[in-house]
């Protein structure tokens, strides 16, 4: 009871602490979180109060303002982290404002998650994600990391093309059928 009480109080601590790079990341990793060096975790994130040691942050990662991330879906007495659903945010991951990342994901190096995107499966290394339609829409190759500017980061965006239906994959060399 005294340790859930002591994660509850660290997490909402962390939630308004001031240093997103030092003190917010700290708390975290007093919590039991798995945290990275050079993590920015912005003001009113929630990472899980009951499992944060199935949490791991990645080197060189921002996570934006408001992203809850969520470890279990389970009601009534608190379970063991068995029950729970690790998440894993690997080096250089660029995580947008008001994201919801849920039980179970593995986002993987470079990707950059769009704000206010429901991550509900595993995420590509190296991809720009984001919803509605959940599916990569570019090929990251300069991660949006500390090292690099925002204009190298969009530059190096390699949108992926969507086919229309009826119409041919963008490098298709075929003519549209009608």
């Amino acid at each position: 009871m005294l340790e859930q009480l002591s994660q509850r109080l660290l997490s909402k601590i962390a939630m308004v602490a001031p240093g997103g790079e030092s003190l917010r990341p700290a708390l975290h990793r007093m919590r039991g979180v798995k945290v990275g060096e050079h993590v920015w975790i912005s003001q009113y994130v929630y990472i899980d109060e009951l499992h944060p040691e199935v949490i791991s942050i990645g080197n060189n990662s921002s996570i934006g303002l408001r992203t809850s991330i969520i470890t279990h879906f389970y009601w009534g007495p608190r379970r063991s982290s068995e029950h729970a659903g690790p998440v894993v945010i690997e080096d250089d991951v660029f995580i947008g404002p008001h994201c919801v990342i849920l039980p179970g994901v593995k986002i993987g190096r470079g990707a950059v998650i769009k704000a206010g995107t429901v991550v509900s499966r595993n995420i590509p290394a190296g991809t720009f994600w984001s919803t509605p339609a959940p599916e990569p829409l570019a090929k990251v190759s300069i991660p949006l990391t500390w090292e690099h500017e925002y204009d190298e980061f969009m530059k190096g965006l390699q949108m992926i093309r969507k086919s229309r239906p009826g119409q041919p994959a963008a490098n298709s060399s075929k003519p549209p059928t009608n």
